[in-house]
């Protein structure tokens, strides 16, 4: 599956802009394109209606990471892991009604069972990053091509 393709269409749902290095995963489209589209949809979400920057690139031989990025509140350093917890609430979200729901623990999941997986890091200028990294097609599970 062109990863830079799927993220381009569902980026377009959004009002998003995708770039990046063009790269094949392997996996079940249906499900890659659930992890795509709960980031972006997650940013558009709590982005506080900034533009979404979602790209492809790749860290490291034999990896392909996709990128999504929202100038939102962010993530306080210590929920960052906890967010990826299948309906976690932050502190003060009951009053609110806001949550995280199952949107993260699904993309977290499907991650990994592609041999990948998912880290939520605070943007430089403020704002929030999920990096999702995965092998690309080809390659083993720890990065090395076949």
């Amino acid at each position: 599956m062109d990863l830079l393709g799927l993220l381009a269409e569902e980026a377009a749902r959004v009002g998003a802009e995708a770039s990046g290095d063009a790269a094949s995963v392997r996996g079940d489209a249906r499900l890659l394109r659930r992890l795509v589209r709960n980031l972006l949809e997650n940013a558009r979400r709590h982005g506080g209606g900034t533009p979404i920057e979602a790209s492809t690139a790749a860290p490291s031989p034999g990896r392909v990471g996709l990128r999504v990025a929202d100038r939102g509140p962010g993530v306080p350093d210590g929920e960052r892991e906890r967010i990826f917890e299948p309906f976690y609430r932050p502190a003060g979200a009951a009053e609110t009604g806001e949550g995280y729901g199952l949107g993260l623990s699904l993309v977290r999941q499907i991650a990994r069972a592609h041999g990948g997986d998912v880290r939520c890091l605070a943007r430089e200028g403020g704002g929030t990053v999920f990096e999702v990294e995965l092998p690309v097609a080809g390659a083993a599970p720890g990065g090395a091509s076949d």
